[in-house]
């Protein structure tokens, strides 16, 4: 079952791109856009991050912060957000653990059995990680509301 809005966001601890281990109890304190990607260097995913790197002033204005998740290797990642000029956490949830305990697991991506990614999902976290919005796609190739993730940010004090 997937997370929904006022749940508290399921802890987790992931590698990032300098394999750290980053677990989301450090990033509470502010408001978190958590922005679950299926797979790094595709075309969605690539204009989803850049769209969020470009949004980053407005998070900023609004104490918020961004944290980009997918089942790609640290490696990956780190190629990823290099390219991409991503100021931002990516964390590896290679395990798959993460995106089982969100809810949000898309079995057989791209038509290969057995292979599992996350689907496009964002997650609005307040200071203390209780979700204000949630939005999960179960269609890749769609992109979120960046309106909406801005507004539900606004809302919260």
């Amino acid at each position: 079952m997937a997370v929904t809005v006022g749940n508290k966001a399921p802890d987790f601890t992931l590698f990032d791109t300098e394999k750290k281990d980053r677990s989301l109890k450090e990033f509470l304190g502010k408001k978190t856009v958590l922005a679950f990607y299926p797979g790094a260097f595709t075309g969605v995913c690539t204009k989803e991050l850049c769209t969020l790197r470009d949004s980053m002033t407005r998070f900023n204005e609004l104490n918020a912060q961004v944290i980009g998740v997918s089942v790609d290797s640290p490696f990956a990642n780190k190629a990823f957000a290099a390219q991409n000029n991503l100021q931002f956490p990516l964390l590896s949830d290679f395990t798959r653990a993460t995106i089982r305990d969100y809810g949000i697991v898309h079995e057989n991506f791209s038509g290969l059995t057995g292979y599992a990614a996350s689907k496009r999902s964002v997650f609005v976290l307040d200071k203390d990680g209780v979700v204000r919005y949630a939005w999960v796609s179960d269609i890749p190739g769609v992109e979120p509301n960046y309106e909406e993730v801005t507004k539900a940010l606004a809302s919260i004090s």
